[in-house]
C-alpha cells in the first residue's frame, strides 16, 4: 500500500492508491504492538522498525500516534539518508481536511518555529568549528598527561593525590560534556564519524557505553520531564518530583521514604552516588544484557589504560580507591549541572504539546559567562540545546536572541537565572514537592 501509493503519485496515475487517515484514527496506534507516526503529513507504520531504530526503540515509541516532524528534524542530521529507511514504512497521508498538527496545537507557532530552524540553517549555525572541538579534546588530554607527570615527579603524598584527584575529576567531567557533543551528532557532517568518535570519548576516555547513553538520553530529549517517557525523572520511588506526582503518592499513602525530608537526604544520595553506584551498575549490566560488545571493548580499554598508569604508583587497591573517589567527585559536578535546568521546571504526565512549548516548559537557562560555559559544557544554554540538539554548542549564543523573540511573540516563558540560584532552586523544588506529598499523605 505504502509503495503503491508512492509510485501512483510519482507516475501520475490516479492518487486513489494513497490511503488517507484522520488524526482520530492515527492516535489509536500508540501501543507497544502497534505504532504509527506522522512526519510532514505522511503516515508511517514504525511498529516493526522500532526495534531496529539506531536511537533506540523507546524514543520512537514515545512519539507514536502523534506528529513527529519536529522531533525527526531535531535528531537527524541527514534527513535524506533517513528517508531511505522511511519509504518502505509509508502507509498513507493525512486526509486533506485534517490539520497538519494533532490535538489543536497552535499551527502558526509550529510554522514559525520551523522558519526559525530554517533561518538557523541559513546562518550556518549547524556548522561545527573544528578548532573549537580540537582544543576541547586537547585540553582533556593535557589534563590526563599532567596528572600522570605530576605523580611521576612529585610522588604520591596526600596533597599530590588530592590535586591529582581534582585534575582527573575535571578531565572526566569535561570528557562527559564532550561525549555529549558527539552523541548528539553535532560535530561532524557524517553521522558515522560522530558515532566513532563518540565511542572513543565515552568509551576510552570515560569507561562508559555509547549505546547506553544514546538510548537513555534521546528519550529525555524527545519528552523532557514527562513521567513514563523521560528516564531522567524516573526516581525509583527515592524522590517525588513536580506538583502532581507527590499528591498522587500522598493520596495513595505511598511512603517508600520520608519525602518531606527529600531536600535533605538529596545531599547524601543523589550527588555522591549517581555516577559511582547507579550509573556504574546500569552501564555494565546494559552492555552485557544488550550485548553491546564494541562498547564493552572500549570501556575495557579505559580501565586497562587507567590501571596500567596508576597501579605502579598506588597498587591495585589504591588505584581502585582513587578511581572511586574521582567518580564520587565527578558525580557531584554532574548532578548539580544536569539537574539545575530541569528539576525546578514543570514535571508532569504527557501533555501532547508542540515541540517548542514542551521543551520550554521543561527547561531553563543559566546566565552566560566564560566560566559557566566551560563548567557546564554549554548546558547553561539548555533551552537552545533542547530545541536544536544537533547544533554545535559554540553557536547557541547566536541563536538565543531568535529563540527569545519567538517566545516573546507567543507568550512562552523563557527562564534564565544565575548559576547559584539554579543550584538553590533544585533543593527548593525538592522541598516544595516533599511538602505537597506530606500534605496529601496526611489530609487527602
Amino acid at each position: 500500500m505504502g509503495k503503491g501509493g508512492e509510485q501512483g503519485g510519482d507516475s501520475g496515475e490516479p492518487a486513489a492508491q494513497i490511503r488517507f487517515y484522520t488524526w482520530e484514527e492515527i492516535q489509536k496506534h500508540n501501543l507497544r504492538t502497534d505504532k504509527w507516526l506522522v512526519i510532514e503529513r505522511k503516515v508511517y507504520n514504525v511498529t516493526k522498525w522500532a526495534k531496529r531504530h539506531p536511537g533506540g526503540q523507546r524514543v520512537i515509541s514515545h512519539c507514536a500516534g502523534e506528529d513527529a516532524t519536529d522531533a525527526f528534524q531535531a535528531f537527524h542530521i541527514n534527513p535524506t539518508l533517513v528517508q531511505k529507511f522511511l519509504k518502505p514504512l509509508l502507509i498513507g497521508e493525512l486526509a486533506p481536511g485534517e490539520p497538519s498538527q494533532d490535538r489543536d496545537k497552535n499551527s502558526q507557532l509550529v510554522e514559525d518555529f520551523r522558519t526559525l530552524r530554517k533561518t538557523a540553517e541559513d546562518m550556518n549555525l549547524f556548522q561545527a568549528s573544528p578548532l573549537f572541538f580540537s582544543c576541547y579534546l586537547g585540553h582533556i588530554i593535557v589534563m590526563e598527561v599532567l596528572a600522570w607527570l605530576m605523580i611521576s615527579y612529585f610522588g604520591t603524598g596526600w596533597i599530590t593525590t588530592l590535586i591529582l584527584a581534582c585534575i582527573l575529576t575535571t578531565s572526566q567531567a569535561q570528557a562527559g560534556w564532550l561525549q555529549h557533543d558527539f552523541g548528539h551528532l553535532s560535530v561532524f557532517k557524517k553521522s558515522s564519524w560522530n558515532h566513532i568518535v563518540h565511542k572513543f570519548v565515552i568509551g576510552h576516555l570515560k569507561g562508559a557505553s555509547a549505546n547506553w547513553w544514546n538510548h537513555r538520553h534521546f528519550q529525555h530529549h524527545a519528552k523532557p520531564n514527562i513521567f513514563q517517557k523521560d528516564p531522567d525523572v524516573n526516581m525509583l520511588h527515592i524522590f517525588v518530583l513536580g506538583d502532581t506526582q507527590p499528591v498522587e503518592y500522598g493520596k495513595k499513602k505511598l511512603k517508600y521514604l520520608p519525602y518531606n525530608h527529600q531536600h535533605e537526604y538529596f545531599f547524601l544520595i543523589f550527588p555522591p552516588l549517581l555516577i559511582p553506584v547507579y550509573f556504574q551498575i546500569q552501564i555494565i549490566s546494559t552492555m552485557i544484557k544488550r550485548r553491546f560488545w564494541a562498547d564493552l571493548a572500549w570501556a575495557i580499554s579505559y580501565y586497562l589504560r587507567y590501571f596500567i598508569t596508576y597501579i605502579p604508583f598506588y597498587g591495585v587497591l589504591g588505584s581502585l580507591c582513587l578511581l572511586t573517589f574521582v567518580r564520587f567527585l565527578e558525580s557531584h559536578w554532574f548532578v548539580w549541572v544536569t539537574q539545575m535546568n530541569h528539576i525546578p521546571m514543570e514535571i508532569d504526565s504527557e501533555k501532547h504539546r508542540d515541540w517548542l512549548s514542551s521543551q520550554m516548559a521543561a527547561t531553563c537557562n543559566i546566565e552566560q559567562s566564560f566560566f559557566n560555559d566551560w563548567f557546564t559544557g554549554h548546558l547553561n544554554f539548555q533551552i537552545e540545546h533542547h530545541l536544536f540538539p544537533t547544533m554545535p554548542r559554540h553557536n547557541f549564543w547566536k541563536v538565543k536572541p531568535l529563540v527569545k523573540s519567538l517566545c516573546a511573540k507567543y507568550g512562552v516563558h523563557y527562564e534564565e537565572k544565575p548559576l547559584g540560584k539554579a543550584f538553590v532552586d533544585i533543593v527548593g523544588s525538592l522541598k516544595k514537592s516533599g511538602d505537597l506529598w506530606l500534605d496529601a499523605y496526611l489530609h487527602k
